[in-house]
């Protein structure tokens, strides 16, 4: 059966391999429309059902898409199996025919190249810390299409913006154990033996490990909710003279 050529198969093991950075990377790439073709929900090859993921994972990237000032429907799942063909054709047709409804990314929302850049990129630092928040939410197996639909709401995504976590380590309480380097997932953390630890907010995937990781006698890590964190410590005022010692 034939489809429309204007889109681009990459193929996958499972839907559930699809990542909210997969489709951020094609938006940034200039990608109009992103469509997600999987498994019958329940009807999974894997223990996993990978494609409740793929589902919970574009309801979520919706309302990202919402609160960045694009519309939501230029991404779509749909589930069928490998007899569907008519279907899966009927489909990408659909969605094609709407994606050039819609215009060129971003032009069809009235937003220029530049302001569409700044708020994906806005978007992909936060991805990581995204995939933790929402980490519940995301492995969650809904039946009902109400309860789909409601779990994700708009405001939730504008608060989840809003209040972004941050961590800082505190010079003044740093002992520089290296606990809270050697724990770090990201390897976002700058620090060694006798030198104030500073974290690299760049690198920084706002997991909480380090927040957690630090002694409690210490108590260095801060969480800071909504603001950014303060500058790192310069690298001349880094190094921690011990008693009996010189610099």
């Amino acid at each position: 059966m034939q489809y429309t050529t204007e889109m681009r198969l990459i193929r996958v093991m499972c839907t559930g391999r699809v990542d909210l950075a997969h489709v951020l990377r094609a938006f940034s790439n200039g990608i109009d429309g992103v469509f997600i073709g999987g498994c019958h929900l329940n009807e999974c090859n894997y223990i996993t059902h990978g494609n409740y993921h793929a589902l919970n994972m574009v309801l979520l990237f919706k309302k990202v898409l919402e609160h960045v000032g694009l519309s939501p429907d230029r991404l779509r799942i749909e589930f069928m199996s490998g007899a569907d063909a008519g279907i899966f054709v009927e489909s990408v047709n659909d969605f094609v025919k709407q994606i050039k409804e819609l215009g060129p990314l971003g032009n069809g929302e009235g937003m220029d190249n530049g302001a569409l850049k700044s708020r994906l990129d806005e978007v992909g630092k936060l991805i990581p810390y995204i995939k933790v928040v929402k980490n519940e939410k995301l492995a969650s197996r809904l039946q009902s299409h109400e309860d789909r639909e409601r779990l994700f709401t708009r405001e939730e995504i504008d608060q989840l913006f809003s209040e972004v976590v941050s961590y800082y380590i505190d010079p003044e309480k740093c002992q520089a154990c290296m606990t809270c380097a050697k724990r770090c997932p990201a390897d976002a953390i700058d620090g060694g033996k006798n030198r104030i630890h500073v974290i690299d907010q760049d690198k920084c995937i706002k997991c909480g490990t380090c927040f957690e990781a630090c002694p409690p006698r210490f108590g260095a890590v801060t969480k800071i909710v909504g603001e950014p964190a303060p500058p790192p410590l310069a690298e001349e005022a880094r190094a921690i003279v011990r008693k009996g010692k010189e610099k």
